[in-house]
């Protein structure tokens, strides 16, 4: 098992990526890293905010750094903004640098989260159902799957490292 390599979680909004990312990184002893969040800490700025001064296409621009940044570094667990994987040359730059697992919720799970948590989501304004399916052939050339319907984020935490183990020797 690469202890060195990064675990990435990533996966569609409402899936947990930030909350098992973190209990992940907890159980294992590892640094942690959100990278909406890192974004937002660098740049000074709300994604939402990004969004409306810069465009969407600013942000994935500085996604684009941030993904090939966090590549080059070792250890972490990351867990990616839902679009960051979208993007093919994003998801091959993780996937060779680390071991990158995509969560999955049924559309009742994704719509009871997102409707629980007051998270700004400018992406939200829009049809996300429309999006999710957008993006699932994204999310589907990512060869590591966990559901996350009707599961505790502990059960999903374990889940990825029994995963990560299994993969990884």
């Amino acid at each position: 098992m690469n202890k060195d390599r990064n675990i990435v979680v990533t996966g569609f909004m409402g899936t947990g990526k930030s909350t098992v990312g973190k209990l992940v990184a907890e159980k294992l002893g590892r640094p942690y890293l959100d990278t909406d969040e890192e974004i937002v800490r660098r740049i000074g700025m709300s994604i939402t905010e990004m969004f409306q001064h810069d465009g969407e296409e600013r942000f994935r621009h500085i996604e684009r750094r941030m993904c090939r940044f966090l590549a080059a570094q070792g250890g972490y667990v990351i867990s990616t903004g839902g679009g960051m994987l979208v993007d093919e040359s994003n998801r091959d730059v993780m996937l060779a640098s680390g071991f990158v697992v995509c969560l999955n919720a049924s559309p009742e799970a994704i719509a009871e989260r997102l409707k629980a948590d007051k998270t700004e989501r400018p992406l939200l304004k829009g049809d996300w159902r429309a999006l999710l399916e957008k993006r699932q052939p994204a999310y589907s050339a990512i060869p590591n799957q966990v559901d996350t319907t009707g599961k505790s984020p502990e059960t999903i935490a374990d889940e990825i490292i029994q995963l990560w183990q299994t993969v990884s020797v």
